[in-house]
């Protein structure tokens, strides 16, 4: 436990530090804590409680705590790529009439 002045003085404590992988926050006013923890620079952050895990939430830290998230779907995202396509219809005229031709052109004809 680190003595502090106020809510500024606490969090300005909390934030000065190079690592931010998990912090906790303790108090009786829930209002408070929640402001807390929009301020705090930390990957996690438990309040009124300490070290609790849960699979389906990320995991990873702030600044030099590392970068990416494991756990739950954030942490299979670092094993994907993202991809955007867009697609509009194509129509190809043959014989004089206009065909849909999209399943023969994913085909590769």
């Amino acid at each position: 436990m680190i003595p502090f002045e106020n809510e500024a003085d606490a969090i300005k404590i909390a934030n000065d530090t190079p690592y931010g992988l998990a912090g906790a926050v303790w108090t009786r006013d829930i209002y408070k804590a929640f402001r807390i923890v929009k301020s705090m620079r930390a990957g996690i952050i438990w309040v009124n409680h300490m070290q609790p895990t849960y699979v389906e939430a990320p995991w990873g830290g702030y600044k030099q705590s590392g970068f990416g998230r494991e756990l739950g779907p954030w942490g299979m995202e670092e094993y994907l790529e993202t991809k955007q396509y867009t697609s509009i219809s194509m129509r190809l005229r043959s014989a004089g009439t206009e065909k849909e031709k999209f399943s023969e052109f994913k085909r590769g004809k």
